[in-house]
């Protein structure tokens, strides 16, 4: 069993920058990939960025691309979502997500177990 805890959302102007953290406790030595997932009000909801954990190889999606850095702290089983450059269209629910098996790409819900309980960014234009 896996808990993801998430913190860092709010309310920001647009061009304003906001950090998420995600923690995991639990059963986390077997972390293949970590990643962030956002859904806007009554859409799906859309990959962000992911990060393989024992490379570091990160990928992030075209929409966020210049303006998003997922990193980790391993020691602290943490990842976090750096967003500079906010606009408007980010505002979401954003939730990280843990995938403990190998998947091709780790760019789909489908390839994570376990997620966050979603946190709120709401960018103001």
């Amino acid at each position: 069993q896996v808990q993801l805890v998430e913190s860092g959302g709010g309310l920001v102007q647009a061009g304003g920058s906001l950090r998420l953290s995600c923690a995991a406790s639990g059963r986390t030595f077997s972390i293949y990939a970590m990643g962030w997932f956002r859904q806007a009000p009554g859409k799906g909801r859309d990959f962000v960025a992911r990060l393989y954990w024992s490379s570091g190889s990160t990928y992030y999606a075209d929409s966020v691309k210049g303006r998003f850095t997922i990193s980790r702290d391993n020691a602290k089983n943490t990842v976090y979502l750096q967003m500079n450059n906010l606009k408007p269209e980010d505002t979401a629910v954003y939730y990280c997500a843990l995938g403990s098996h190998w998947s091709r790409s780790s760019r789909s819900s489908a390839d994570y177990d376990s997620w966050g309980q979603g946190t709120q960014v709401t960018v103001s234009s």
